[in-house]
């Protein structure tokens, strides 16, 4: 084995860390941002361990020789807050109520728009992350969604059989009704990507007014009955083993949620609306 074959790619160790997703470091390496031991790093260089590693100029924490421990928590996100770390208006973010990992940071598993509620996934695995937001791997999203109104079956259709948005076609792999009265009916959605406001912009194609927005399922993974907005909790072990199963990744051995999995309530809270499923 050469030098150059030796290691880890520096993407993945960076990303593993939890400094940023392999698409940000990417980025950073592209742009001439990231320095190992004083050297501009390239794409697809390899770290052993130990190496010292500045972020525009700012150092990081010694690269650990091993991966970290891998955790992934399942948060309840609310309406009214967002999925970035600092937000120029201000407003409440996912990350703000949540504990601080022993090692890295949080990367949260694509996101959920300002008004949109429901499941979202952070992990301080990068490799993890990675692969289930990548369009390749086809992780099924399924929205619970309240529409103004009963929709007409011709347009039910459109939405299964494909229509274009502004950044390609999209469509439903399935759709159904899910009850409701009134001026409001509930129906489910599943898609198999997380482009941006896609359900959102799929429903408005077609001229249906969604009204609220609820995800309620990523991948092998339900919001838990009962669970309220703004709560969040370790997965436990079966969870885990599922997760990693459905992207191809080996479960790491230091992925264990503990005995007791915690669940709490952040400060921004709030009780939960249950839909008709």
């Amino acid at each position: 084995m050469t030098q150059q074959d030796r290691g880890e790619r520096i993407q993945k160790v960076l990303a593993n860390a939890g400094v940023g997703s392999r698409r940000e470091v990417d980025r950073w390496l592209q742009e001439g941002r990231v320095t190992v031991d004083g050297k501009k790093a390239q794409p697809g260089d390899r770290l052993t361990g130990g190496e010292k590693i500045k972020v525009d100029g700012k150092p990081l924490a010694e690269t650990p020789a091993q991966d970290p421990p891998a955790r992934v928590l399942l948060y309840y996100k609310p309406e009214g807050e967002v999925c970035t770390r600092n937000d120029p208006e201000g407003r409440a973010t996912v990350f703000d109520s949540l504990p601080v990992p022993a090692a890295g940071r949080w990367i949260s598993v694509g996101r959920l728009d300002y008004n949109t509620s429901g499941l979202l996934l952070l992990t301080t695995d990068g490799d993890l992350a990675h692969r289930l937001m990548h369009p390749s791997w086809e992780i099924e999203r399924e929205y619970a969604v309240r529409v103004l109104g009963e929709v007409p079956a011709e347009k039910l259709n459109q939405l299964l059989e494909g229509i274009m948005l502004d950044d390609g076609p999209a469509k439903f792999v399935r759709l159904w009704e899910a009850g409701g009265s009134g001026a409001n009916h509930w129906y489910h959605a599943v898609i198999g990507e997380g482009r941006r406001r896609e359900v959102r912009r799929m429903w408005e194609a077609v001229e249906v007014r969604v009204s609220r927005l609820i995800r309620v399922r990523f991948g092998p993974l339900e919001l838990p009955p009962g669970m309220r907005t703004g709560q969040w909790r370790e997965l436990r072990q079966e969870e885990f083993a599922s997760l990693y199963h459905a992207v191809g990744l080996k479960l790491p051995a230091v992925a264990r949620a503990p005995r007791r999995v915690r669940q709490q309530r952040a400060a921004s809270g709030r009780p939960r609306t249950r839909t008709r499923r």
